[in-house]
């Protein structure tokens, strides 16, 4: 009995079953999952997506609890902004490679840029300055670029300082980096939550 159930457990919470091909026979539906074959015996493979435990947070007064809830909520506006970017970038860069010449490519950034404008430049209009900060970050963990690095690659690096002297106005910069394991390691433990849905 136990092994039905881990079984049924684990193709309940497989990543990769509902990412696979759904097929129908004699009004059945099956999944086509990947498996390996060990001495004559075919045996699913099935990816587990990986959760974190997390123990519950634990304060130490009301005002570091305040703190944390602050940061919670602008990191719940900020992510799928940041989630969005890597999203587009890696669209946008995949887009970029097939033309063959710079003015194809520079057509090509008018109009993305455009509609990317077009579609969330009024709810990026109302970021506040610390939420403006924290996109910063969190676009550099989510694609592994600098803010600067990407506007620097896709617009150059005339409108890259341009975009940084703005930044610096602010007081804030393009070129700043996520660093799960510094100082930005409770944030890192905020996303991690609401990854897993703790939070």
């Amino acid at each position: 009995m136990f092994k039905l159930i881990l079984v049924i457990l684990l193709i309940l919470f497989s990543e990769s079953v509902y990412n696979q091909t759904r097929v129908s026979v004699n009004g059945k539906n099956y999944y086509l999952v990947d498996a390996v074959v060990e001495d004559g015996d075919t045996i699913p493979f099935i990816k587990l997506r990986e959760i974190v435990i997390l123990p519950p947070k634990v304060f130490t007064s009301k005002k570091q609890e305040q703190k944390y809830l602050r940061l919670v909520k602008n990191i719940k506006k900020v992510y799928p902004y940041a989630k969005l970017a890597r999203n587009k970038m890696y669209e946008i860069h995949n887009n970029v490679i097939s033309f063959q010449t710079e003015s194809e490519k520079n057509k090509y950034l008018k109009v993305a840029e455009k509609e990317l404008k077009n579609e969330f430049e009024d709810e990026l209009k109302d970021l506040t300055i610390t939420q403006g900060k924290l996109l910063i970050k969190l676009i550099d963990r989510e694609t592994g670029q600098t803010t600067y690095a990407i506007v620097k690659e896709l617009r150059g690096s005339v409108e890259a300082f341009l975009w940084q002297s703005v930044a610096r106005i602010f007081g804030s910069s393009l070129k700043t980096e996520f660093d799960s394991d510094g100082e930005d390691k409770m944030i890192e433990d905020i996303i991690v939550r609401i990854d897993n849905g703790q939070i």
